[in-house]
């Protein structure tokens, strides 16, 4: 009798324990990845929606079909989980194009991100995703390696191509390329908090790429001619 109670204790056991793991194949369950892709969808949407502080684990599970205990178990905070969101929703609008020409593809992308902020909902998110970040070290990491990081590097590969194409010097300072451009849309969004739109994009990029020097000027020349009349 005892047997029997004990093996029928397993056998309810392991069925919970099957139906408690994320994305495991069977009993209709999805697997990880779908549930994963919906977790994230439904977190940006809510995220470009309602804000930061709407993206709740019980609301981003209820909208995404998922179990709560499994956004606990793939994201350490709400925060995190709004992070990952933002990059993922922000990536196709703001792939990098390669047509071969450099200052086109800089002004396209630039253009592009401006828009992303100003005309299609995520200027609100993005400040205040930012501004958690200073208070909250966990949603300030998960920002960093999540999308900072990870749109940096897009940008810096765009400019190698640049480089090996002949079209920036060899030792030009690609972050600081990257820098002068998104920089200043963020120093313009989160600190000036002056308006801006995508026609900012042409002027930025040439002052990257040009300098601010007067055309055709040698600028070597020009500076030591200064230095020696002083």
């Amino acid at each position: 009798m005892n047997a029997t109670l004990e093996m029928n204790d397993l056998s309810i056991c392991g069925r919970e324990m099957s139906e408690n793991v994320p994305g495991r194949p069977g009993r209709g369950r999805r697997p990880a990845a779908e549930v994963r892709a919906a977790v994230l969808t439904a977190a940006g949407r809510i995220l470009l929606r309602d804000g930061v502080r709407a993206v709740t684990f019980d609301r981003v599970a209820t909208e995404a079909g998922a179990s709560k205990t499994t956004l606990y178990k793939w994201w350490p905070s709400p925060g995190a989980l709004a992070a990952e969101a933002y990059f993922v929703q922000s990536r196709p609008v703001l792939e990098f194009p390669d047509t071969g020409d450099v200052r086109t593809d800089l002004i396209t992308q630039l253009s592009a991100f401006v828009r992303w902020l100003k005309d299609e909902g995520a200027e609100q998110p993005m400040s205040e995703l930012v501004g958690a970040a200073q208070l909250d070290p966990e949603l300030a990491r998960a920002w960093s390696e999540t999308y900072a990081q990870p749109r940096r590097e897009l940008a810096r590969e765009r400019l190698r191509v640049a480089q090996r194409q002949g079209q920036l010097r060899e030792d030009a300072d690609l972050d600081i390329i990257v820098d002068q451009l998104w920089g200043a849309c963020y120093h313009r969004l989160l600190v000036l908090k002056v308006p801006f739109d995508a026609s900012i994009a042409a002027r930025l990029v040439d002052h990257a790429l040009y300098g601010s020097a007067p055309r055709g000027a040698d600028r070597e020349h020009d500076l030591g001619d200064r230095i020696e009349s002083v």
